[in-house]
């Protein structure tokens, strides 16, 4: 039950604007495999040949890296802690990291609160003297209630036994759609990491899965089967 979608931006000013002068920056640090997705889908709608990349050195998180290489490129930095805070502890035992450009494609979150996670990364990054430039990228938008009359439906009476997320915003987005805590109370909820655990806590929710192994989703589908056999 996707409580977001994900689409194109209204307005490509700012990004068509970063790709124009891409050469411009030491470093692209992806935050999400959908950044890597629209990133280059703009290059080719603007004619943008992938040789303009070649001063770029590029950050991906866990198999976002498998998508990075799709496209041809391969990436320089993928931390062991695959989050952007782990981006960010390896960039700190880079020689003269400071000063260094990188550009941060994001989300334009619509209709829900921006998590923290993205104003984090951008502050941590300028915490270590970078010179930052934070470029949407894609939208990311809550999804109508009224399309899941069912899905909610199952949740309020009691037939779903666990709800899983694997973003902040997702919970954002399932939030929005209902209209008390009693509608889901009787549901384990699961997260994929636990950035993404704080978050939901800090926005109501009580976890009781957080995926050790949050490099991908089979870490996540792990966590949830042990769950289910205790």
């Amino acid at each position: 039950m996707p409580t977001i979608e994900t689409c194109l931006l209204q307005n490509f000013t700012g990004l068509d604007a970063a790709l124009q002068q891409i050469d411009a920056f030491d470093w692209i640090a992806f935050t999400s495999r959908n950044g890597i997705e629209a990133f280059f889908q703009r290059l080719e709608d603007l004619r943008l040949n992938l040789s303009a990349l070649t001063n770029c050195m590029f950050c991906a998180i866990g198999t976002d890296a498998e998508r990075l290489a799709g496209f041809g490129i391969k990436a320089d930095l993928i931390p062991t802690q695959p989050s952007p805070a782990g981006i960010i502890t390896e960039l700190a035992k880079i020689p003269n990291i400071a000063k260094q450009s990188v550009l941060v494609p994001v989300p334009e979150v619509v209709g829900v609160p921006e998590p923290d996670v993205i104003p984090n990364f951008i502050a941590g990054l300028e915490k270590l003297g970078m010179n930052v430039t934070r470029v949407p990228t894609y939208r990311t938008r809550c999804l109508d209630k009224n399309i899941y009359e069912v899905e909610l439906n199952l949740i309020r009476q009691g037939k779903i036994d666990v709800i899983a997320f694997s973003s902040t915003v997702e919970v954002a987005g399932f939030l929005h759609m209902l209209d008390a805590k009693s509608d889901y109370q009787h549901c384990a909820i699961a997260c994929f990491g636990p950035y993404t655990a704080a978050n939901a806590q800090k926005l109501g929710l009580n976890v009781s899965i957080v995926a050790q192994d949050y490099s991908s989703f089979a870490g996540f589908a792990e966590a949830i089967a042990l769950w289910a056999l205790k």
